[in-house]
């Protein structure tokens, strides 16, 4: 039975050429999630103009992609326990394809709103999905570089978003770049099911006949019911945790453009690609802190901590406009560095609270806190954003940041005291 490999290949020693395939894959599917979640974003003054649309207005589509994206992902990782990661990782890519070639036929503010609901239902089984190919794809001793490669991809499908779209909309049009954004990701969803071997993952019901076939206990971990898991308070912290510091990544997704425009007089082309640099300033953040997660896994919560202090103060340096415009766009790639140190180190503190029979159900439900975060900012500083609150919409990000910092470290107390399972 192929489920049986997959329920053990975390424990046996498996060869670094197919741990790096895994990996590979989960990272390559985790980035086209990530470009998604910027899927209009960076073409938002495009859309405003085009459409007659607010900040508020634009806001809001993020918040509708976010909150169908929380709410599905919650209810995906029952799904992916159930029925294995596979499946429901092709679903998603299904969905992308289809959300990017409904965007290249936009023709008003409802269009607009049909691709973030598509974009959103593909986005939400991807951390359920792809944390349990890599908990039970993954040998334990790399997991550490394995979370921490998941992180970097996914940085990088936000770095990608706004150079590829708003490149190929400088140099052609807007709905030519949504065209290429589908081909984009049928070609991955193509490699992945060349692949798909490599993505299989047992389910609830292999793992409970497995178990009734074998006279000893095949995972030292079981829970006695679907949601016991919630009982665990360490789960609800950490589910605090990523609502609260997504509320700031929010921020600089949606409005630091616009942002830099306004206060700096930044050029659109250059503020684009000073949230690019952001998103791979936080990739390489995420490769450093993948070494930092594997050394200092025991203290994680420490880690994030004083990587999301460290951001939450350049972000507030730059609320000033002591810096100017070239002087901003640099510290704020310097802010993505400092959190996306912490980002490996985040997903460890996430492991720890995993019962193993669980691993979608737990992973659904605290990421689901990112999607509520990134459901909420847009429409709170959206506000401030029509308001011409520019600056204050900075500062409100880096003291939410800050608060991120108290969350992160109860975890951290709870997990020693022994209340993760």
């Amino acid at each position: 039975m192929p489920e049986a490999i997959a329920v053990s290949a975390a424990t046996t020693a498996v060869p670094l050429r197919d741990d790096a395939r895994v990996i590979g894959l989960v990272g390559m599917a985790h980035a086209t999630s990530h470009f998604s979640h910027l899927l209009l974003t960076p073409l938002f003054p495009v859309f405003m103009r085009d459409f007659g649309l607010s900040f508020s207005d634009v806001g809001l589509l993020m918040s509708l992609f976010f909150i169908i994206s929380g709410t599905g992902q919650a209810v995906a990782g029952f799904v992916v326990d159930r029925f294995g990661a596979r499946p429901v990782l092709f679903a998603s890519m299904g969905l992308f394809a289809l959300a990017a070639a409904v965007a290249a036929t936009a023709t008003g503010y409802g269009s607009l709103m049909v691709v973030v609901s598509l974009a959103g239902l593909g986005n939400a089984p991807f951390h359920p999905a792809d944390f349990t190919i890599l908990n039970q794809r993954v040998s334990d001793a790399r997991m550490g570089y394995a979370f921490s490669a998941h992180g970097l991809t996914g940085n990088l499908g936000w770095a990608l978003s706004p150079i590829f779209l708003v490149g190929i909309a400088s140099a052609s049009h807007w709905r030519v770049a949504y065209m290429c954004a589908t081909v984009l990701y049928l070609v991955v969803a193509l490699v992945l099911w060349l692949n798909r071997d490599v993505l299989l993952t047992s389910t609830a019901k292999s793992r409970a006949t497995l178990k009734a076939a074998s006279p000893a206990p095949l995972e030292p971990a079981v829970v006695a019911h679907p949601l016991a898991f919630m009982r665990l308070p360490v789960v609800w912290w950490c589910f605090s945790f990523f609502l609260i510091s997504t509320i700031t990544l929010a921020v600089v997704q949606t409005y630091a453009s616009s942002i830099l425009q306004a206060l700096h007089e930044v050029s659109f082309q250059a503020a684009s690609l000073t949230l690019s640099a952001y998103m791979v300033a936080g990739a390489f953040g995420m490769l450093v802190g993948g070494w930092v997660a594997a050394k200092r896994a025991t203290y994680s919560d420490r880690v994030v901590a004083i990587a999301m202090g460290t951001g939450a103060a350049l972000l507030l340096l730059c609320a000033t406009g002591w810096l100017g415009g070239t002087g901003t766009m640099a510290v704020l790639a310097v802010t993505g560095f400092a959190i996306g140190i912490g980002g490996p180190s985040r997903d460890m503190m996430i492991r720890k609270a995993t019962p193993r029979e669980a691993t979608g159900r737990v992973y659904g439900t605290v990421y689901s806190g990112l999607d509520v975060g990134f459901a909420i900012s847009p429409l709170l500083f959206g506000v401030f954003m029509d308001r011409g609150w520019y600056a204050s919409t900075l500062a409100g990000a880096a003291i939410v940041l800050a608060i991120s910092v108290y969350v992160a470290l109860k975890v951290g107390k709870l997990s020693r005291a022994g209340q993760p399972a």
